[in-house]
């Protein structure tokens, strides 16, 4: 499975013990305890005080874990805050509908 690729990939990632790691949508593919899992441990490494960088498109998942949020729309950042700040500046409550704002399409919403 997937998740089962996955997670060596993380080990490998972290193995070597790195002051900066970069996951690219990480927890695409693991089941609910392994995604817990690996939330927890980006947690450490953060107090660990590494720079944890990942992609995700999972909005629940970017409001718990991060500091700051990049987005990126048509190969262009068109913001870089912190969570509440963009909730702020784009009269959202919430991050998802934050990030369809910001990026100025409604695509993906179903009819």
């Amino acid at each position: 499975s997937r998740g089962q690729r996955v997670k060596p990939a993380i080990a490998r990632a972290v193995v070597h013990d790195p002051k900066h790691v970069i996951l690219d949508e990480p927890t695409n593919g693991l089941d609910v305890m392994a995604t817990r899992g690996l939330r927890a441990f980006m947690r450490n490494l953060k107090a660990e005080g590494r720079c944890v960088l990942f992609s995700s498109h999972i909005m629940q998942e970017v409001a718990m874990l991060c500091d700051r949020i990049v987005v990126i729309a048509a190969g262009r950042v068109v913001a870089d805050e912190t969570p509440d700040a963009l909730r702020a500046q784009t009269g959202e409550a919430n991050l998802e509908d934050a990030f369809v704002k910001l990026i100025g399409t409604e695509e993906g919403l179903a009819a």
